[in-house]
């Protein structure tokens, strides 16, 4: 297979292994010559749907040069005409490698030549070309290949069970009276977005609105004490107003809808490896939608929904509110304990601490915006820093560099959404 071909099924895989209906695919298989009856037994007894899509395009790249085009006459034979299409787009991304022209020894005339017209024919410098038999024989491209993939397993986390891993998003739209704090319009379309996009890339979605701050520690709770032992990865997402606390670790509190505040560091702690092993070496990933505290950008006049300055008609929210501690103990912070050293943990804020983050009403919050496109566009391609890079400049380029996502990373490796 060349080489263009085996980029395509790399670059498609995460495609191919959540909407791959392989039921559809064994007869063809069989007939076209691509994989014999053992072979495609021993496919189908791997595991889940998706772990034989996986081990199949896997297998197909060691079918020789006519499975490629093969495999997408039969996507297109059994209605996958669309995975058929995507793979011949990642195919002509990838430009074709110049071909060597044809060598053949030649003959360079010596300097005297020009001089002595008579020469000697064989005083005349050949220049032999080796004969293929004689060349230094190179380790074959199977044999570099495995090298290489072990060294990248070595440098990723692994990410291969389906589903690969729970997502909890809570959601907190509504606020009590009491609270002093605003309800979060546009809140709902940022859940939305979310829900599809992690459950695209393979997450089992659990979804919780408004709830207060005990509500929140309880599922949080919940989430951290399953058993994790065959999933890969957990991702949590909190969509709330915000505040600026002290911390060790992780800056920054989120409230419940009664406002009492829960501080980040307390959260991810819930899952760190003394109080969740079964998520030991294993990624987990905190998105944070709220703000870090109140400071702005100096000179840059916004509407905001606080009732002294909301402009009429205005749709730019911030979820910023002063910090305050509640006489109840559940939810004061816990800067002061001694927690153990976070690892394989990842959180991505909306803003950088100490700082508003903005949401429109009618389209969400900046941050999961664009959060959402960047994972749409690069999930299946880049790791997630260099996509959080990514997302960082466009929130910034967006409001003109008076909102800069943060990020705190205690990842060991690098994470990729999909298989490598």
């Amino acid at each position: 297979m060349e080489e263009q071909q085996r980029r395509a099924l790399r670059r498609g895989r995460a495609r191919l292994v959540a909407a791959l209906r392989v039921e559809s695919l064994w007869d063809p298989l069989e007939q076209r010559g691509l994989f014999t009856r053992p072979m495609l037994e021993e496919l189908q007894s791997t595991g889940s749907r998706g772990e034989q899509a996986r081990q199949l395009i896997i297998d197909l790249e060691t079918r020789g040069k006519q499975a490629f085009p093969a495999f997408l006459s039969i996507l297109r034979d059994t209605g996958q005409g669309d995975l058929a299409e995507m793979l011949i787009q990642e195919c002509e991304s990838w430009p074709v490698p110049p071909q060597l022209t044809d060598l053949r020894p030649m003959e360079l005339e010596l300097r005297e030549d020009k001089q002595h017209k008579n020469v000697n024919p064989h005083e005349r410098l050949s220049i032999p070309v080796q004969a293929e038999s004689e060349r230094p024989r190179m380790p074959s491209v199977s044999a570099w290949g495995s090298a290489v993939d072990k060294r990248s397993r070595d440098q990723d986390y692994e990410m291969k069970a389906d589903p690969c891993g729970h997502c909890l998003i809570i959601n907190n739209v509504s606020f009590s009276r009491d609270s002093g704090l605003s309800t979060r319009e546009g809140s709902d379309i940022d859940c939305e977005k979310l829900e599809r996009r992690f459950k695209a890339l393979r997450f089992t979605i659990l979804t919780r609105r408004d709830l207060k701050a005990q509500e929140m520690v309880l599922e949080l709770l919940k989430l951290s004490q399953q058993d994790h032992s065959a999933l890969d990865c957990c991702i949590v997402v909190i969509l709330s107003h915000g505040c600026q606390t002290s911390h060790i670790q992780f800056p920054g509190g989120v409230y419940g809808t009664d406002g009492k505040p829960i501080p980040i560091e307390k959260i991810v702690n819930y899952f760190n490896g003394s109080n969740c092993p079964s998520l030991r070496g294993k990624p987990k990933l905190f998105f944070i939608q709220a703000c870090g505290g109140e400071q702005r950008d100096q000179g840059f006049v916004v509407d905001c929904d606080s009732p002294e300055e909301e402009a009429p008609g205005g749709s730019l929210e911030s979820d910023a509110t002063p910090f305050w501690v509640s006489s109840d103990n559940i939810d004061e912070p816990d800067a002061i304990a001694s927690l153990p050293t976070p690892s394989d943990i990842l959180v991505s804020y909306s803003t950088f601490p100490g700082f508003v983050s903005w949401r429109e009403k009618s389209s969400g919050s900046w941050y999961v915006e664009t959060l959402d496109s960047v994972l749409e566009q690069y999930a299946h391609s880049e790791d997630l820093l260099s996509m959080l890079v990514r997302v960082a400049h466009a929130v910034s380029a967006k409001g003109r560099y008076k909102q800069i996502p943060g990020c705190f990373n205690f990842l060991r490796k690098k994470f990729f959404f999909t298989c490598r």
